[in-house]
């Protein structure tokens, strides 16, 4: 798989990318587009694209809080036809390698709580790429679902981190990401 990464909003990497992310997220927890293209405008994100030859087959969007040393993947989808191959390992790998060569100290997500299949199989998916799932559960008030905090460490600091300091980290993300984008998001 070769993959592109781009700091700067690109249309034409966002057609390609767009289907996934939609196929993944867009009946529930897609941000818009216009909220995505400010995070760029703020230079708090990436996008990276996968591609087997020349289709997208994966992709993700990660936001950097540099200051903090803290990457977050904010979201990571392959194409449901590619899935099972070791792709999303593989993408993950990549997004790991990248943090870490640019100084970052964690790579951190979020995944949803609720005691279900698909979010088990996700928790499961985020360990064997070696996240380290916290116990703690946040409840954010703008949507249903309550969430973990996952983290894989990226420097020789293996000391545990608290579910509630990663969320510290998340939630000023989420705010940057929707500052000045003409909508306010309150917590």
């Amino acid at each position: 798989m070769r993959i592109k990464t781009v700091r700067t909003w690109d249309d034409e990497l966002w057609q390609g990318a767009s289907p996934l992310y939609l196929e993944s997220f867009g009946e529930k927890g897609a941000k818009p587009v216009h909220i995505i293209k400010n995070m760029f405008a703020q230079g708090i994100a990436e996008l990276h694209v996968g591609y087997n030859e020349s289709l997208a087959v994966a992709m993700a969007l990660t936001g950097k809080l540099v200051s903090d040393k803290v990457m977050i993947i904010d979201y990571l989808a392959v194409s449901k036809k590619e899935r099972g191959y070791g792709l999303g390992k593989q993408f993950v790998d990549y997004l790991r390698e990248k943090a870490a060569s640019e100084g970052y100290g964690k790579l951190i997500i979020e995944a949803e709580s609720e005691d279900t299949p698909d979010n088990k199989r996700r928790i499961h998916f985020w360990q064997s790429c070696g996240f380290f799932l916290t116990k703690y559960v946040h409840h954010y008030i703008w949507v249903p679902e309550t969430y973990h905090a996952m983290y894989a460490p990226l420097n020789d600091d293996s000391r545990m981190v608290a579910g509630e300091d990663l969320f510290a980290y998340i939630n000023t993300f989420h705010r940057l990401s929707f500052r000045g984008s003409g909508k306010k998001k309150v917590e």
